[in-house]
């Protein structure tokens, strides 16, 4: 690798990095200045905050991981620009795909931390974020709640749930029924469930099962039952947040068991699945699209370059989150609602590069 690559490559990974550490703990302090009333209000210990701020690091930096990148390329870019430093490299025979080379070196090193990120860091950090906003900084009307939850578990067995609280992992109205064939071997009925997760076990009160023996009916009655079931609490979640909480393995083997139940909540979950593929493709078309846009010396300078940077940045959120919530609201398909942002910037990155070169 020659000089000219070692120099690009290490401002454009120093200047990423110095551009997260910049925005990162701004983003900590006003989201900390803004929930610090009810942590101390619930006296929340401080092991718990500690660890909440870091998943909010990570789930923070996850979320915003294209407009950081974006923004830090245009920014070292134009740098270059103005001193005409770009200008010399061209000069000196070489050709704008070769200067383009250490920027695509870098965007696979970032492309890679992203991807690890999105499969595994993430993940975990979504699942600690939602649980500590969930236990300590949501008031108890406002907890986030499913409604009317059915689902198939399998050939023969349905539940459903009326209302389920992921905080206190409580329900209502709970049913269960098992059929063979057409026929209902049994139905159990009770006005609560929760879940006993320090002995693994449901708890249900005011408890009835009608059963149906060779054509009779025998009915059990009991004001509390501790059982266990063939479902799992995760079939009880909201759905709003959990498919964030899975690592990609886990993520396949719950979709594919979404799908064998009839979900009708596919679509929701298949956008995350697709969402951790397009991140880090998203980091070598923005990386693209950031050089041909501010490798040129304007008039207006850095700050031309950065407004026309943002401008394109928040387009491509906008695209991301309308498509992302027409595949979960919809049956729009949820791979096209995914990439379509990257197909129609990618379009963008390659005219764009085509007018730089030439």
């Amino acid at each position: 690798m020659k000089i000219l690559d070692w120099y690009i490559l290490k401002r454009y990974l120093s200047t990423f990095a110095v551009m997260l550490l910049l925005f990162i703990p701004i983003g900590i302090m006003v989201h900390l200045a803004e929930k610090i009333g009810k942590i101390l209000e619930n006296e929340v210990p401080f092991p718990a905050v500690a660890e909440y701020l870091y998943n909010f690091t990570l789930y923070f930096a996850h979320l915003l991981f294209p407009l950081f990148l974006f923004l830090s390329v245009i920014f070292f870019t134009s740098k270059l620009a103005n001193n005409t430093e770009i200008t010399a490299f061209l000069s000196s025979g070489v050709s704008f795909s070769r200067f383009l080379r250490p920027y695509m070196i870098g965007a696979t090193i970032v492309a890679g931390f992203a991807l690890v990120l999105g499969l595994y860091l993430a993940p975990k950090a979504s699942r600690g974020f939602n649980e500590f906003k969930y236990t300590y900084l949501k008031k108890h009307s406002d907890i986030q709640q499913t409604d009317n939850v059915f689902r198939q578990l399998n050939d023969s067995d349905y539940i459903y749930v009326s209302r389920f609280n992921p905080a206190t992992s409580t329900g209502q109205n709970f049913t269960l029924e098992r059929f063979n064939g057409n026929q209902l071997e049994f139905k159990i009925f009770a006005n609560n469930i929760k879940y006993i997760e320090s002995d693994s076990i449901y708890r249900l009160t005011n408890y009835h099962k009608r059963k149906f023996v060779d054509g009779e009916e025998i009915v059990e009655n009991r004001r509390r039952v501790d059982t266990t079931f063939a479902f799992d609490l995760e079939d009880l979640t909201p759905v709003e947040y959990f498919a964030e909480t899975l690592s990609y393995p886990k993520l396949i083997s719950f979709i594919n068991k979404e799908k064998a139940r009839g979900s009708s909540n596919i679509g929701r979950y298949e956008v995350v699945k697709y969402k951790k593929w397009s991140l880090p493709v998203s980091v070598f078309i923005l990386t693209i699209i950031a050089v041909a846009v501010s490798s040129i010396k304007r008039r207006g300078g850095m700050g031309v370059n950065l407004a026309f940077g943002i401008a394109i940045a928040m387009i491509y959120v906008f695209f991301d989150k309308v498509f992302g919530v027409m595949a979960e609201q919809s049956d729009f398909p949820p791979l096209i609602a995914v990439w379509f942002p990257n197909i129609i910037f990618g379009a963008l990155a390659i005219y764009l590069l085509y007018n730089a070169k030439r």
